[in-house]
């Protein structure tokens, strides 16, 4: 399967349902692999949330937290999975009936969930890499990631400035599928 081809908005097709049927599908898939490694991610092993020395994400909700503040990886993760979910299961958000107009601030909405969700790659590849190949989740992995990388850049989802934290490793990704299509 081309998954430069799989993001591209079919003919016809309305952006902000294909954005809310992707957002939805990557929570969905992101959670589960982060549920992977969730049992080497404890507070102790990663007492920030970070992807190495170069990259630490704060959270900040506007409400408990108003606030950047620094957390343990595994209780941002738990903060941030709660915080979307609380957002897609919001009917005037992610309307589940086609007669319902998806709100103005809709696409901001997504584009602020798909970064944070691009946080999760970060700490995962860069601090639990070991666990996604001793499971041998890591092909899922890249193949979601993929998919995640082509889907957000395709659309202009997530910023250059985020998407750099992964700089290196989507580069040597995507030049081995590319590798392998010329084979």
């Amino acid at each position: 399967m081309d998954l430069k081809l799989a993001v591209k908005l079919p003919p016809n097709e309305s952006f902000d349902d294909w954005l809310a049927v992707h957002t939805v599908d990557f929570f969905n898939r992101i959670n589960l692999l982060y549920g992977t490694i969730s049992d080497a991610c404890t507070t102790k092993s990663c007492p920030t949330m970070s992807g190495g020395p170069r990259y630490e994400y704060l959270w900040q909700d506007g409400h408990k937290y108003k606030k950047p503040t620094p957390l343990p990886a595994p209780q941002y993760m738990s903060l941030l999975m709660e915080w979307i979910e609380v957002r897609i299961n919001d009917e005037n958000i992610f309307p589940s009936n086609i007669t319902m107009p998806f709100p103005n601030d809709f696409r901001q909405t997504c584009t602020k969930i798909l970064s944070r969700l691009f946080r999760i790659f970060v700490h995962v590849y860069i601090h639990h890499f070991d666990k996604l190949v001793q499971t041998g989740a890591e092909p899922h992995a890249n193949t979601l990631y993929k998919h995640f990388y082509f889907f957000v850049t395709e659309h202009g989802l997530v910023s250059q400035r985020e998407l750099a934290a992964l700089k290196e490793m989507t580069a040597r990704l995507i030049m081995n599928e590319d590798k392998v299509k010329l084979n």
